[in-house]
């Protein structure tokens, strides 16, 4: 049985021995008795005392070993495993395996239905730049979210929604050629989905691969930095024909 609980097989014979004998034994004793090769006995009897199995006395120059009763190692072995379970629950693991795959979407529900689920296990960061009905899909959630200290910003197109001070408005101007609909939406700096229309159908790529995480990080900060300046400095950036006939081929 105690081969069972990881306890070697001459682990096992030297307690069985010890067990069984009605006085404590010396290591000459220990090896008529159990089997145990003369070669190995003292350093199995050593390891048993250190896992308190096995308890020693010296006696006349002499070293005399009796075993740990067997309530007791019943008592001992269930503590232990219950620690053990213990541990184990509490462990986390501190470095998990990143999926560098570059993984893709089709169905506009799907993408939605990994959206939400990319924002619920937001643990740090949600950076998420949508047009302004995409937003209001997912207000309930950024803002439980911000509510409980994650940080929560981007770019909508249309109108900031309420409770979100973070969202930089983004309002297209009608001469604009690329009115595309997109969704970008950045978790903890760990995940992307990026997702577009494609013949009238939404697609969408998502990926833990950090080369693309950071790529999509820097067009995020890119169209937030877009949104200040042209919320901010309109009317100057229309009357220079230059600059607005490069704005104008941008996706807003």
């Amino acid at each position: 049985m105690l081969h069972k609980f990881g306890f070697s097989q001459y682990e096992s014979k030297v307690y069985e021995a010890l067990a069984s004998a009605e006085q404590p034994m010396d290591a000459t004793m220990i090896v008529k008795h159990s089997g145990v090769p003369k070669a190995k006995i003292y350093e199995v009897i050593s390891r048993m005392v250190e896992k308190g199995m096995v308890l020693e006395s010296v006696s006349e120059k002499k070293k005399l070993y009796t075993a740990l009763p067997l309530p007791l190692v019943i008592e001992k072995l269930t503590s232990e495993f219950q620690s053990d379970i213990q541990e184990l629950e509490q462990h986390k693991v501190q470095k998990a395996v990143i999926d560098d795959h570059v993984w893709s979407l089709k169905a506009d529900s799907s993408i939605g239905s990994q959206l939400k689920q990319m924002m619920e296990n937001a643990e740090r960061s949600i950076r998420f730049s949508a047009w302004e009905d995409d937003f209001h899909k997912y207000l309930p959630i950024l803002l439980e979210k911000q509510e409980n200290g994650i940080k929560v910003e981007g770019v909508v197109i249309g109108d900031t929604p309420d409770g979100l001070p973070q969202i930089v408005p983004m309002k297209p101007s009608e001469q604009h050629v690329m009115l595309e609909r997109f969704r970008l939406l950045i978790v903890d700096d760990r995940e992307v989905v990026f997702a577009g229309v494609e013949n009238d159908s939404w697609q969408a790529i998502k990926t833990q691969s950090q080369p693309f995480v950071r790529v999509f990080t820097d067009y995020f900060h890119h169209d937030l930095l877009l949104a200040k300046i042209t919320g901010k400095y309109n009317d100057i950036l229309l009357n220079d024909e230059e600059i607005m006939t490069e704005l104008l081929q941008l996706k807003y």
